[in-house]
């Protein structure tokens, strides 16, 4: 049985499936004591993998963890300057490497899904899985019904159209707390929305990912996930 080359390393627990197809061919990975930067290559049992001087091998225990994850802290499995990462938060809970699946900016606060599954975390972060994902937003004035309208719309912005699924203020709350639903996995997406419209956004909470809730989850905190959430996961992206 053999098993595409950033396949491979993804179910080594390096990172990402993509990522991986990305270190391939950057040639920082080695098959067979030789450099090889064709990521579809396929590896066998006999075949000898090395990153970074150290050979891999795919990681028979999958882990499934989700994090409340708090501000200041860079979705990252390290900082070269020295800032807290979401690995800093979970090390200590595993023994196993975990990668984001996604992102969430410095500021942003919320659900984040990491993991040792190279295929479930390709398959989520993949623009056709369409993966459900709810915000809310704290912004520095009241949202105005005309601006929600436009965004409902789809506003132009510098990389093409913005498109939100569902955009509503939060009931009992002030205007300035607004609820927002999109599956886009366009960078600062949230943010850019707001800034182009004037808005400054205070606080950006991730609530709802993939079916994930934060339910009984404190900021900072995380959890495995259950068996029952992960076949819904892999359900999901069928």
């Amino acid at each position: 049985m053999t098993m595409r080359l950033n396949k491979f390393i993804a179910h080594a627990g390096i990172c990402s499936r993509r990522k991986a197809g990305d270190l391939v061919k950057e040639g920082k990975v080695m098959v067979n004591g030789k450099i090889e930067i064709n990521p579809a290559i396929e590896i066998g049992r006999e075949d000898k993998v090395e990153y970074q001087g150290k050979v891999v091998k795919p990681v028979l225990n999958q882990v499934y963890l989700l994090l409340n994850k708090p501000k200041n802290v860079i979705t990252a499995m390290s900082d070269d300057r020295g800032r807290k990462t979401v690995w800093d938060i979970v090390e200590s809970k595993v023994k196993t490497k975990l990668f984001p699946v996604g992102r969430l900016d410095r500021n942003t606060t919320g659900l984040l899904l990491m993991t040792n599954d190279g295929d479930l975390a390709y398959n989520l972060s993949h623009p056709k899985t369409k993966v459900k994902k709810i915000y809310q937003v704290v912004l520095n004035k009241p949202l105005t019904e005309e601006d929600i309208l436009a965004i409902d719309k789809g506003l132009i912005l510098e990389d093409g159209k913005a498109e939100v699924d569902e955009i509503s203020y939060i009931q009992e709350l002030p205007p300035t707390h607004i609820g927002i639903q999109l599956h886009s996995g366009k960078n600062r997406i949230i943010r850019r929305i707001f800034e182009h419209l004037k808005y400054e956004v205070v606080t950006l909470d991730r609530v709802y990912f993939a079916g994930l809730t934060k339910k009984d989850l404190p900021r900072g905190w995380s959890r495995f996930l259950k068996k029952r959430e992960v076949i819904m996961l892999k359900h999901f992206i069928k």
